[in-house]
């Protein structure tokens, strides 16, 4: 069967700048509100998620995001123990996040991380179109209705629209983007970022004017810079999930080593072959590679640097708020000459 779909990832597509009466960046809003009941919600700041992976966060990355007004996940690449002892580490506990699967022990450590205050669930699996994943939902709506569920990751809006009909108050988008994955190469299937987004915000549209509810869209893998969690948001993201952006901080897992001259941490694809035996001993389908990025410093100048970039381009659009960002953006095609000529290229004149 074939669906010859054109789709597009980040550097296909560019923002038209617009007219904008904002006259600083401070006047932008980028705060993001999640719902954990009709009658219980909270306020994010920043929109910002950082990935359940076991180099991007435990703790201190939760801990960092908290105060600049983000949100971390605790990976779930360990122990029960070992998890719910980081979570225990969490300051802010109206937010406190982690993952979990869906078969083997995640009864377990969903039990054992409840005990530890746990408000978010993420149920981190790389297909989330799939039935465990509805039956995981099912579980958690039946035995722990207070919890706010992120789940995913999900390549089409059919498949949001299933997520977000089984109960998933927020759903990660994209299937092989991530700069250390390889799921397209070792299974030929996935979906662009931005196309995934473009595709379930175009789903979650017509599902609310049905009247009925939609989940989140959580922006997860490719996701490179500023413009793209900027481009990301104005399809229709309403968070974004970092992983590689976040990877070498101080805060990140991991110790520092140093290789010929530079200070590097170590960085891997939650299913490539070092990771799986990490964390379980073994090996099967090995789905991402394992690399080093350079040491970047603390998160929180990162964090500021990233949302600078982000309120910047919302300035570009005249928008004063995520929403009316969503509302404003007008995107075009550009071509790869387009896409080269937005790089830096002073260089290549041979100027010093």
């Amino acid at each position: 069967m074939f669906q010859l779909k054109e789709v597009l990832s980040f550097d296909d597509v560019i923002m038209l700048p617009q007219y904008s009466n904002i006259e600083s960046r401070s006047q932008i809003n980028t705060s993001v509100n999640i719902n954990f009941n009709e009658y219980n919600s909270y306020e994010f700041k920043i929109p910002v998620i950082a990935s359940p992976m076991s180099t991007v966060c435990e703790d201190k990355m939760c801990n960092a995001l908290n105060e600049k007004g983000g949100l971390g996940i605790i990976h779930r690449y360990n122990t029960i123990e070992k998890q719910t002892f980081l979570l225990s580490k969490v300051e802010n506990k109206k937010t406190s996040a982690a993952a979990i699967g869906i078969s083997g022990d995640f009864k377990e450590r969903l039990s054992e991380l409840i005990k530890h205050d746990l408000k978010i669930v993420c149920i981190d699996v790389a297909h989330g179109d799939h039935v465990l994943v509805g039956k995981a939902i099912d579980y958690i709506k039946s035995n722990y209705k207070w919890l706010y569920i992120i789940a995913g990751n999900v390549a089409t809006g059919h498949a949001y629209k299933r997520l977000s009909q089984w109960g998933a108050d927020a759903i990660r988008t994209s299937v092989g983007s991530g700069s250390i994955c390889t799921t397209r190469i070792q299974t030929g299937h996935g979906m662009p970022t931005f196309q995934a987004v473009v595709d379930c915000n175009e789903q979650r549209l017509n599902m609310l004017e049905d009247g009925k509810n939609a989940a989140l869209i959580i922006a997860d893998g490719g996701i490179k810079n500023s413009g793209d969690i900027a481009k990301s948001l104005g399809a229709g993201a309403d968070f974004v999930m970092l992983g590689s952006m976040l990877s070498g901080t101080s805060e990140a897992p991991g110790k520092i080593i140093e290789k010929d001259g530079k200070k590097l941490k170590e960085y891997n694809g939650m299913a490539s072959k070092k990771a799986q035996k990490d964390w379980k001993g073994s090996f099967s389908s090995v789905e991402g590679v394992s690399s080093f990025v350079e040491y970047k410093g603390h998160v929180k100048p990162l964090i500021d640097e990233i949302m600078n970039g982000v309120r910047s381009a919302m300035s570009y659009s005249g928008s004063c708020n995520l929403n009316d960002f969503k509302e404003d953006v007008i995107f075009v095609r550009q071509t790869q000459n387009s896409h080269s000529e937005g790089m830096p290229h002073i260089f290549k004149k041979g100027v010093i």
